[in-house]
């Protein structure tokens, strides 16, 4: 007995702090795995990696190459894959699988798949394993930031087997038997990423076995061939086969670079070497966990269970994007492969973003809970602007034509406003303000298309041949207030902070007085004659003046002034969840996702399953009913958010869906990004305790909080009341502590006067 307590009291003193307090607990990677094309609920895979890593990982579950890898209501597992796929939209690129298999040497997915069961399946943010019930093999891996272990647990049998897929598109495989390890190279892209991509864009790959192989098979342009060495084939890929005892365990240690094969080993040298399956792990668990438990969430009851699942898997999900393109060298200094020029480069490179959807609440986060990421990320755009001549708004890893705006404009100048980033300071000026005046010659996401129109006319017409121009001039309209911003900032001459102050006010060329709402309109200045707010596409990017009509994040009062005045602005509001979900498919001529996740979750025309409209609940703090933000919050949190596959009302894209719930479950909201300001609504829980990136503390207090007590009675912000509906970014970042007070009742003397509402262009900033 003694022996046994002595053995335990060794074994709990070796375990991790994590042991102790563990969110990774809380985390579903299967959240939003229940897809297909026509209806998303995340359109998501279980992401099996490091924050922000270089490489996920995924099983793979399609059996025929598709861009939707993995479904939740799928049967067969055919690969554990490395992927860098930001969404099946955008389609995957410089991957490579392997598969454990069982007697016959197959290669191919639809031959090597084996049945699985949910129930047989272990999935946590840096581990995932799974049961193959054709081989009755169990299969395992956990990630490092550019590299992965796996672990195949076989039975005994002389052909025992482990598939290598480096996928289509000139790939070279070589075996080399005596160490015992296979080296490559692939470089397949699909989809429509990335665009322009250089002739020498390859992910190597460096595959290391603990066991000698007993024999070894090449796959080559569509069949097997002997040999060691299969270069520029369509497809290529190999077969090693072993022979095990019973439950004989088979470790492969992986690494790949964008660089060389010598940073491959480099890479697989440095952060894998000879640990363990279980080491690695257990460094991977204690990383998430370590992000997580930086937002301690202390309501521990069962009934909130559920929330703080969704809670800390949407966390999980916004850490994982803009993934690192970048490597370190022999010498520790970071490099890159630069997907622009393909050179190899100084500095970092992030990619794998599509600043359409993220601008909105993703950075916004970094920037607030971690700086200096923020920091690393604009040297990565800068590194961007100077090997390919623009700023990004969508890469993966180069620049992806897709989307509308130019984004990158908000997150460049909110960096640097609210966080006084110096570096590169002169190289960003100058990218943002080519953007504002430029169009990209082939790419009609960079740059401005539109631009000669909309420096003109104030607008960018219907009737040029630019797809979506309602849209782009609304968000041109708002990354002109952030250009104005950063001109501010940096003392530019009164000249160009004119010019974008006018510029800002663009939106107001699309205000169609009849309809109260956005519409497009031709270079004669006409509105469209056959207007229909609830017409898709057409001038708006996957939505309808409905959706789009709130996009004045910089200026509500300036849209209030325009619909009528705060009553009438009210009412407008109040439309959107009264009016039933009906549609018009417009120029997209069927029914597309978008449409049918607005549709289905029955809430009127607010279509949080895409991202135009999300900020639009927190308006009503600008028109003093900020009881209304805060039924409207947590209505939303409640029925479209659940720790299921299905758990998301439409697609996650890079982690702004995920954003919204957890800044909406904190109790506030970036309207506007640039201006620090976060809007308040609702806190979902009665007490969390965020550590920010400076050590201190910032403690939200609600303790009668529930799910009828979703309005705000009174606020206090350091004992002290505050009746505004909404905190800086300068209160935040110095910690302390919020004390909410809730009720189950609108509480109508609270926010109400002008003094409460957040900022707009149209009055004064609050001094922050």
């Amino acid at each position: 007995m003694k022996k046994f307590l002595c053995s335990m009291l060794i074994l709990l003193g070796s375990l991790p702090l994590f042991a102790q307090k563990d969110y990774v607990h809380y985390v579903k990677p299967i959240i939003g795995s229940l897809n297909d094309p026509g209806l998303s609920n995340g359109n998501l895979y279980p992401c099996i990696a490091r924050p922000w890593g270089m490489n996920h990982w995924t099983p793979q579950t399609d059996l025929n190459g598709d861009r939707w890898q993995y479904s939740y209501t799928d049967t067969h597992i055919v690969a554990l894959k490395q992927t860098h796929q930001p969404s099946p939209w955008a389609g995957d690129y410089g991957m490579v699988s392997l598969m454990p298999t069982v007697g016959k040497r197959v290669f191919l997915e639809n031959e090597r798949g084996s049945w699985f069961s949910h129930k047989a399946e272990q999935i946590e943010p840096s581990y995932y394993g799974v049961y193959l019930a054709d081989y009755d093999v169990k299969a395992e891996m956990s990630p490092s930031q550019r590299g992965c272990i796996m672990r195949f647990t076989f039975p005994s049998s002389d052909s025992s087997n482990v598939v290598v897929d480096a996928f289509a598109g000139k790939s070279y495989v070589k075996i080399i038997p005596e160490q015992q390890k296979i080296i490559g190279y692939t470089t397949d892209t699909y989809g429509f990423a990335p665009q322009r991509k250089p002739d020498n864009f390859k992910n190597y790959f460096v595959i290391l076995f603990d066991k000698p192989f007993t024999q070894t098979t090449l796959w080559h342009d569509g069949g097997f061939i002997e040999g060691k060495e299969s270069t520029n084939t369509s497809r290529g890929g190999a077969v090693i086969t072993f022979s095990t005892q019973q439950a004989e365990q088979i470790t492969v240690r992986i690494a790949t670079s964008f660089i060389s094969f010598e940073q491959a080993e480099l890479n697989l040298a440095r952060e894998i070497g000879d640990k363990e399956f279980d080491q690695l792990r257990q460094e991977g668990h204690q990383e998430w966990n370590n992000h997580l438990s930086r937002f301690a969430v202390e309501d521990n009851t069962a009934e909130d269970f559920d929330r703080l699942c969704t809670f800390y898997s949407s966390l999980y999900r916004m850490l994982l994007y803009p993934r690192e393109l970048h490597e370190y060298d022999a010498n520790g200094k970071i490099m890159h492969y630069s997907p622009f020029n393909g050179k190899i480069l100084p500095g970092r490179m992030y990619t794998d973003n599509g600043f359409w959807d993220t601008f909105r609440a993703v950075h916004p986060f970094f920037n607030l809970f971690y700086p200096e990421f923020s920091q690393h990320f604009l040297e990565g755009l800068a590194n961007t602007y100077r090997e390919s001549g623009w700023l990004p708004e969508w890469v993966s890893p180069g620049h992806v034509d897709c989307m509308v705006g130019s984004n990158s404009a908000s997150i460049v100048a909110s960096a640097i406003l609210l966080n006084g980033v110096k570096e590169n300071l002169d190289i960003l000026w100058e990218a943002v303000y080519k953007n504002a005046y430029h169009a990209h010659p082939s790419i009609s996401s960079v740059g401005r298309a539109g631009i000669d129109h909309y420096d003109r006319l104030g607008y960018v017409p219907t009737d040029i041949g630019v797809k979506e121009s309602a849209a782009r001039t609304l968000e041109y309209a708002y990354d002109d207030y952030c250009i104005l911003r950063l001109a501010e900032y940096m003392n530019k001459s009164p000249e160009i902070r004119n010019i974008f102050s006018k510029r800002a006010l663009n939106y107001q060329h699309l205000f169609h007085p009849k309809y109260k709402l956005m519409a497009g309109r031709d270079s004669k200045g006409n509105f469209q004659s056959d207007f229909n707010p609830l017409t898709w596409g057409g001038a708006f990017t996957e939505g309808n003046s409905w959706h789009y009509s709130w996009s004045v994040f910089h200026d509500p009062i300036g849209l209030m002034n325009l619909m009528g005045g705060q009553k009438e602005m009210t009412r407008m509001l109040d439309s959107v969840f009264v009016m039933p979900p009906l549609f018009d498919e417009g120029s997209y001529g069927t029914v597309i996702h978008e449409i049918r996740e607005m549709q289905v979750v029955n809430f009127g025309q607010y279509a949080h399953g895409n991202q135009p409209i999300q900020h639009m609940i927190y308006l009503y703090d600008w028109v003093g009913q900020p009881w209304k933000t805060q039924y409207w919050v947590r209505e939303a949190m409640k029925r479209l958010y659940r720790p299921t596959p299905d758990g998301y009302c439409g697609d996650e894209d890079n982690g702004q869906t995920s954003a919204w719930y957890v800044l909406s479950a904190m109790g506030f909201y970036p309207v506007c990004p640039v201006n620090g300001e976060y809007a308040l609504g609702s806190p979902l829980f009665r007490q969390m305790t965020i550590t920010l990136a400076n050590g201190k503390k910032l403690s939200i207090h609600a303790p009668n909080n529930s799910e009828q007590n979703v309005y705000v009675k009174s606020l206090s912000v350091n004992g002290r009341p505050y009746d505004k509906n909404y905190l800086t970014h300068t209160i935040l970042q110095q910690g302390g502590r919020l004390d909410f007070s809730m009720t189950d009742q609108p509480e109508s003397s609270r926010g109400t006067s002008e003094t409460a509402r957040p900022s707009s262009f149209s009055s004064p900033l609050s001094d922050h």
